[in-house]
């Protein structure tokens, strides 16, 4: 899933390649990425693209008055092109939901895509996105503009675990499962920690980390064209996604626990004293 630093590259793209250029046309696959009706997606055609802008993970593509914003969701992307087929786009065919064209049908602009069955992208077209976006309009403070003081105010009295707090985006926005696997990581802490009781020194590591982590990740990716993000963001990782590799610190074996739908990493050495956290669902599946 694309996070802050994604999102704030994708943003810094378009600041470059379509900021004072004019929404000639936007063609709609897949109207269900739509989540606003009025004004319709015509009202954005013949307006100058004057800025782009970030919520957390929201996109926001602003033409005058008009906002496009975008949540690429889990598997949705924003595909970049110097020459688009001036073709309309065919109705539920491909991985393309919507489409920009800039100055002409044929000129620069942009794809909406998302992979899989499972969809999530979501699209929305209104004045006033901090307001008109429920998504938006829940966002708890952007996880870069939170000092030490400010994240101790925040986590004080909570007792969610510190893992799902960094990802709940009503509590701090913009940190999703690969980041926060980073960021606790290199703060040395569990991310079955309580945030209400996390000591004055772990604090001060776990503000440090979501510094350092996102904007490293921020340094590495923006200027980056965007078909080289996500490999740039894997290959800056160095707990998430690596079950059974080796930490890069320590040396100990990254572990795993399992959900439903998704997983997380940490180092037993690094995080948790050397205890492995017990992995509910797979004991599960042993027995």
């Amino acid at each position: 899933m694309p996070e802050l630093p994604e999102v704030e590259a994708l943003a810094h793209h378009l600041r470059e390649h379509a900021v004072g250029k004019t929404v000639f046309r936007v063609d709609v696959s897949s109207l269900s990425v739509l989540k606003t009706a009025t004004p319709p997606w015509t009202e954005l055609h013949g307006r100058e693209v004057t800025g782009v802008g970030r919520f957390g993970k929201h996109l926001d593509l602003v033409a005058g008055d008009l906002h496009l914003v975008v949540h690429l969701a889990r598997a949705g992307w924003l595909r970049w092109s110097d020459a688009l087929s001036p073709t309309p786009l065919k109705p539920g065919k491909g991985p393309i939901s919507l489409r920009v064209h800039l100055d002409a049908a044929a000129g620069p602009g942009f794809d909406l895509t998302e992979a899989g069955t499972k969809k999530g992208l979501a699209v929305w077209i209104v004045r006033d996105p901090e307001k008109e976006v429920a998504s938006i309009a829940r966002l708890g403070p952007d996880a870069l503009s939170l000092d030490r003081t400010g994240l101790e105010k925040l986590f004080a009295g909570r007792t969610e675990r510190l893992k799902t707090a960094l990802t709940d985006q009503s509590l701090l926005a913009g940190i999703g499962n690969a980041y926060s696997d980073e960021i606790m990581h290199m703060a040395k802490l569990s991310p079955y920690a309580t945030t209400g009781k996390l000591s004055e020194g772990a604090l001060d590591g776990l503000s440090e980390a979501i510094r350092e982590v996102l904007t490293s990740a921020v340094t590495r990716s923006v200027g980056q064209s965007a078909a080289r993000l996500k490999g740039e963001k894997r290959s800056g990782l160095r707990v998430h996604a690596r079950t059974g590799l080796p930490c890069p610190v320590c040396g100990d074996t990254i572990r795993e626990i399992s959900f439903a739908d998704k997983s997380f990493q940490y180092c037993p050495t690094c995080q948790t004293g050397g205890k492995p956290l017990a992995d509910r669902r797979m004991s599960r599946l042993l027995k």
